[in-house]
């Protein structure tokens, strides 16, 4: 994909502190500490560590039954940083407390950023909104940011309710992944509107009819992207986060996007 850039262009990107991450999600058939140590072979910087109740990985419930030793196991990242913690809690009469256990362990290892799902279509938007308020405010407690993912077959889908949520949930950020606005029911949307709420961004490449191509086979425009987000004054992660396509070598297309990614900054 050509991308041309103007030497003030550049210049004005390298003044942000935006860099290239990538989530141990990306390697879903290695442990987390095997995927780990594959992103740091494969030269990145920054990890996203997810913390699902469903995942091979740390767990919500046993973040909240043993916090230090939850400390200990993130610290040991193959001397990654880390950009972000994704958090996924199973329903329940634990949910908040479990997710406030996960906020104090992001505060223990000094990470700010916590991605979290949005509810499914179907949910009552005052539901959603009480539940989202909630979560923030106990965030809040610890110094971190609650950013809700982008994600087709969940109210954040549509970039317009998306808008709507961060506005009425004071503090509420998003987790962009531009993938779900490109393949998704609401293609071809004018996606500047959620910039200024963007807290964190997922990227792979995609089309109209396929979530996830090959680097360089799909729609996104990172040139663009980067430079909506330069004019929001975003200056965190671009996180990969990508699984393998069958038949081809994912570690080439790891590679190949985050050389692309660093290429633009």
């Amino acid at each position: 994909m050509p991308l041309k850039w103007t030497l003030a262009k550049v210049r004005r990107i390298k003044e942000l502190r935006v860099f290239v991450a990538a989530s141990t999600e990306c390697f879903p058939d290695l442990s987390p500490q095997d995927a780990l140590e594959a992103l740091a072979d494969l030269e990145f910087t920054a990890v996203e560590l997810p913390i699902h109740e469903s995942g091979r990985g740390l767990k919500p419930s046993e973040v909240h039954a043993d916090l230090e030793r939850s400390a200990r196991y993130c610290r040991d990242t193959h001397r990654l940083d880390i950009a972000a913690l994704s958090i996924d809690v199973a329903p329940g009469p634990n949910y908040y407390d479990h997710f406030a256990s996960c906020c104090k362990l992001a505060k223990a290892i000094k990470v700010v950023t916590l991605v979290v799902p949005c509810s499914e279509l179907g949910t009552p938007f005052n539901e959603e909104i009480e539940r989202l308020r909630k979560l923030v405010e106990i965030a809040s407690l610890e110094s971190a940011v609650v950013g809700l993912k982008t994600e087709i077959g969940r109210m954040s889908q549509d970039p317009d309710t998306a808008v709507v949520l961060c506005d009425n949930v004071k503090g509420l950020r998003l987790t962009l992944d531009p993938s779900h606005y490109i393949t998704g029911p609401h293609q071809g949307g004018n996606i500047e509107k959620v910039m200024k709420y963007v807290q964190h961004v997922h990227l792979r490449d995609s089309t109209k009819s396929k979530l996830h191509v090959r680097v360089g086979q799909g729609e996104i425009d990172y040139g663009k992207l980067i430079q909506q987000l330069e004019k929001a004054g975003y200056d965190r992660a671009l996180s990969v986060h990508m699984t393998p396509l069958e038949g081809f070598d994912h570690r080439g297309e790891m590679r190949k996007m985050r050389l692309l990614l660093e290429s633009l900054l």
